[in-house]
């Protein structure tokens, strides 16, 4: 026991020093990093550009606060938004807040308060984030949560059209669902989607918090689809390890808030936005998202011949499950003890996340880890 609570299942290993794909323990062995901090390291551990960003934005300012105009911030949302429908960006510091704005947004735009989220989603661990998701094992312990979301069943079109009324301002939902066991959004289901939200009042909330930013193999992975959301949540790869998240927003919805109507007192702070920035620089350029879709069609490709027909891969870009059709976590235990560091997606699906700029040799070392501990241990024991 220490001084800190006990809210974490912590893996016994303490990760001291990391650079690209490769991290290390404080006993020096090392692991590929195929995790990426849940998403996050997006351009791998200690980048040269980010550690460049960040020792030039610390000699000059770190905070101001969000009285005062913010010339990082504005040339950060406009790289953003910039060749979208969207207009607007605020920023926060986490992907549970980006949420909790987006859904306050939706709420105020529209005066309705009853949104549709889905089964087996994740939104984050704030009430309002924690109500949206649609897994009782999030909610479970913490009193009534924040009332009139519904969890419908994931890429059921009927079921969404017999729940959409009048009383309806938002559906909100992730193109890939990561922590649901990566299960992608059909395109019949975005039909179906788009159908609502251009015949009535009703929002489309993208959740890219995991998806965004590179992950999939495009800026966000809705650009992957014919949906076209009225606010997108993005965090995680955002900041290449540094905290930052954000919503994106239409120029409609610019009006509704207003002064006073939402903030935070670090959200887009100058060192955030500085490293987000070098990261956008790097992430969104054409050369680099057509290396993550030729990396992710190697991976899948290096996995499908590894592993039998029994294990289903599924996913995009750099965001890849592999359904084993059974309990996971000792698995992660095995990838780890052989030097690969894995995190699961739900109970029966390994899920591959690592750094964009991972090359094809790590690749090849962390599928030859993954058929040792899914198909030649297994042979061995059977």
């Amino acid at each position: 026991m220490n001084a800190l609570f006990n809210n974490y299942s912590r893996r016994p290993i303490r990760i001291v020093e990391g650079k690209g794909t490769l991290v290390k323990d404080e006993n020096g062995k090392q692991y590929l990093d195929f995790t990426s901090g849940i998403a996050v390291c997006c351009l791998g551990h200690a980048h040269p550009a980010l550690v460049k960003t960040i020792q030039e934005q610390s000699e000059k300012i770190w905070h101001t606060s969000n009285l005062f105009e913010s010339p990082g911030q504005i040339a950060l949302a406009e790289k953003l938004v910039k060749d979208t429908h969207l207009a607007h960006a605020l920023f926060c510091n986490s992907g549970a807040e980006a949420n909790e704005a987006a859904i306050k947004l939706a709420r105020k735009h529209t005066g309705k308060h009853h949104i549709i989220t889905f089964e087996n989603s994740f939104h984050g661990r704030t009430f309002g984030a924690m109500s949206a998701t649609g897994q009782e094992k999030i909610q479970k312990g913490f009193g009534p949560m924040v009332d009139q979301f519904t969890y419908l069943p994931f890429n059921d079109a009927q079921a969404l059209k017999e729940a959409v009324d009048e009383t309806v301002g938002a559906i909100m939902l992730e193109i890939i669902q990561g922590e649901g066991g990566i299960h992608e959004v059909t395109e019949e289901f975005a039909q179906a989607i788009n159908e609502i939200c251009e015949n009535s009042d009703v929002l489309l909330i993208v959740d890219e918090v995991q998806t965004g930013i590179g992950r999939t193999g495009t800026r966000f992975a809705f650009e992957q689809t014919s949906l076209k959301p009225d606010i997108v949540s993005m965090a995680k790869g955002l900041g290449g390890g540094f905290p930052i998240g954000g919503i994106l927003g239409t120029g409609e919805l610019y009006e509704t808030f207003g002064p006073g109507s939402h903030g935070t007192t670090y959200g887009g702070n100058p060192l955030a936005v500085a490293v987000a920035q070098t990261v956008i620089d790097h992430v969104f350029d054409s050369s680099f998202l057509n290396e993550v879709q030729e990396k992710s069609q190697y991976l899948i490709k290096k996995l499908n011949e590894a592993l039998p027909k029994e294990f289903e891969i599924r996913g995009k870009g750099l965001l890849i499950g592999v359904d084993c059709g059974k309990e996971v976590a000792s698995l992660v235990v095995k990838a780890e003890e052989e030097g690969l560091l894995l995190v699961a997606a739900g109970p029966q699906v390994l899920r591959l996340l690592p750094p964009l700029t991972v090359t094809n040799e790590e690749i090849d070392q962390a599928v030859a880890i993954l058929k040792k501990i899914l198909v030649e241990k297994t042979s061995s024991v059977s």
